[in-house]
């Protein structure tokens, strides 16, 4: 039985010390360990104990006032031993500069006021978020999904990143590393065919898998790609920021919701490191941790959701209106809500395409970025999406060499990037440069790049390019049905009048709603909508806002 994590509490104060781990034990003693420590330095050899036990602690809670050693300090050190533990300060009221000083300093993931008394209101709920955030990544030592792959694989990138999407828990193993990774080598030893036939995956129960599409493995996993039902009060396809929202709403509101998306919830937003600037959040939070609070808010509502899923036909019929699936199946709905979100531009630059999924990638750096360990990494953009990533793949890489097309990244990136950036030593930003070739055989292996300004080429050794660049809306699949721009993107509301005129084929006596499509009855949330903002906090309230006014649509339907 697997050794459960520890909890570890300091405080110099014994009755203060003996309160906290009575209130910890009460709360988390069945889930975690409960530890504690008189002083900064036996909890740092508590620590130590635990390192070379190869054990974990979830959460360190420090109090701040300490003789030798204060809370702050005690933190910073610890976050050297333990990086992914969560770090809570303890402070009296008049130590709040000290709270926001950590914060900055020492990455304090929240700071407590003393006392905490009721502890289920102050205490608690503080902790059960943290820790919720810790299992999210947490990966104990367990005979889960294995993938055997090679790095240089577009196949093997391809399951990956539908995993890693998915937040699916699995253990990666490159085969160039199997002369010196001794676990490798039992595992092929045991399974002989997986060296020739990558990539391989071994489930859980111990079945497996030679080179499956990301839909066989999903369907492996137990993913839900059909509805339970073939109607519904509303429809929603796209999981990003957008749909998350307007499922919850419209779930929590009583409409039968069902949510679709191709990929995986959390759309591009779902793709990124961190996002440091979302409401409520003050040290920030990666995409994956926003879409998976969403989600599972949205299935406490109720929220039936479909992933990997593609809408691939709309049609009105009467007051339904219906969605045609990939796999043929269909759906009814009254009210559908496209929220599609956009992906990212492709370069049409030679050797991209055939060098993609091998040393190319859009987007994808929570992925790959450990594998870039003590590399060169170039990035491609000059928007916030580019900025996290930069940043992501600096913790891992040698060096990160930003390539922008414009004179600098001001005009397209939040300030609080542009100076994280700046304060990054390795770092760098090229204006006005862009990259013209891709070389290699089986792999990326240069780059040919042009400084526009001046006009100087250049070749570089490469082994990683990501490209964070544009946007091309997904509404192929609407060509014809809904009016759009000629980029993609959906008119709605207002844009959709013509000199007081509804649209063409418009069978209601009123004007359409805000977000209402020209397809009564279809409405249209976020980065896919015309004149959209592309902010996740943006794409949340038009998702929330596209609810009320469906509820107003279908008062009338009903």
């Amino acid at each position: 039985m697997a050794t459960k994590p520890a909890l570890l509490t300091v405080d110099d104060e014994p009755d203060v010390l003996r309160s906290v781990e009575r209130d910890l034990r009460r709360q988390y003693g069945r889930d975690y360990r409960i530890l504690r420590a008189e002083s900064g330095a036996s909890a740092l050899n508590a620590l130590e104990q635990l390192q070379k036990r190869d054990e974990q602690p979830a959460l360190l809670l420090a109090d701040q006032r300490m003789p030798q050693m204060s809370g702050v300090e005690f933190l910073a050190q610890a976050r050297e031993i333990f990086p992914e533990a969560k770090r809570v300060l303890l402070t009296a009221y008049a130590d709040t500069t000290a709270a926001i000083d950590a914060i900055n300093r020492v990455s304090v993931d929240y700071y407590l006021l003393k006392p905490w008394d009721p502890p289920e209101e102050h205490l608690y709920p503080v902790l059960d978020d943290l820790l919720q955030d810790w299992r999210a990544g947490y990966r104990p030592k367990f005979e889960g999904l294995r993938l055997i792959g090679h790095r240089w694989s577009p196949p093997s990138h391809e399951l990956k990143d539908f995993l890693g999407r998915h937040q699916i828990p699995y253990r990666w193993y490159d085969i160039e590393a199997l002369e010196t990774d001794k676990e490798l080598q039992t595992l092929v030893k045991s399974h002989p065919e997986a060296e020739r036939h990558l990539p391989y995956v071994i489930l859980t129960s111990g079945e497996t898998l030679t080179a499956p599409s990301p839909s066989q493995l999903a369907e492996k996993l137990g993913l839900r790609t059909r509805a339970s039902s073939t109607f519904v009060d509303l429809c929603i396809i796209g999981g990003g920021p957008a749909g998350l929202a307007a499922a919850v709403y419209g779930a929590s509101e009583g409409l039968n919701t069902l949510m679709v998306d191709r990929e995986a919830p959390g759309g591009q937003a779902g793709m990124s490191s961190r996002i440091e600037n979302y409401l409520g959040f003050p040290v920030g939070l990666s995409g994956a941790d926003l879409a998976r609070r969403a989600v599972t808010q949205a299935t406490r509502f109720g929220v039936e959701i479909l992933s990997p899923q593609e809408a691939t036909c709309l049609r009105a019929e009467d007051q339904y209106r219906v969605v045609t699936f990939k796999d043929g199946n269909e759906v009814r709905c009254h009210a559908l809500l496209i929220a599609t979100g956009v992906s990212w531009r492709r370069l049409n630059v030679p050797g991209l395409d055939r060098l993609y999924g091998a040393g190319v990638y859009y987007g994808a750096a929570m992925t790959e970025a450990i594998s870039c360990k003590d590399e060169d990494v170039y990035v491609v953009g000059g928007a916030n999406s580019a900025g996290q990533g930069a940043m992501y793949f600096a913790r891992y890489a040698r060096h990160v060499t930003m390539l922008v097309r414009s004179d600098g990244l001001a005009k397209s990136m939040s300030q609080y990037l542009i100076n994280q950036i700046a304060d990054t030593p390795n770092i760098s930003v090229e204006s006005f440069t862009e990259v013209v070739e891709a070389k290699g055989d089986s792999r990326l292996e240069t780059l040919v790049t042009v400084n526009r300004k001046t006009g100087e080429t250049q070749e570089r050794p490469a082994s990683a390019l990501f490209i964070f660049i544009g946007a091309t809306p997904r509404t192929e699949w609407l060509q014809g049905v809904i009016e759009m721009d000629d980029k993609g993107f959906i008119y709605s509301g207002p844009e959709l009048m013509r000199n007081g005129e509804p649209p063409k084929g418009w069978t209601e006596d009123r004007d359409p709603y805000l977000l209402e499509t020209s397809v009564p009855g279809v409405f249209v949330a976020g980065d896919t909508r015309h004149g959209s903002i592309k902010r996740v906090a943006s794409s949340v309230g038009e998702g929330s806002i596209a609810v009320q006014f469906i509820h107003q649509y279908l008062s009338k339907v009903r």
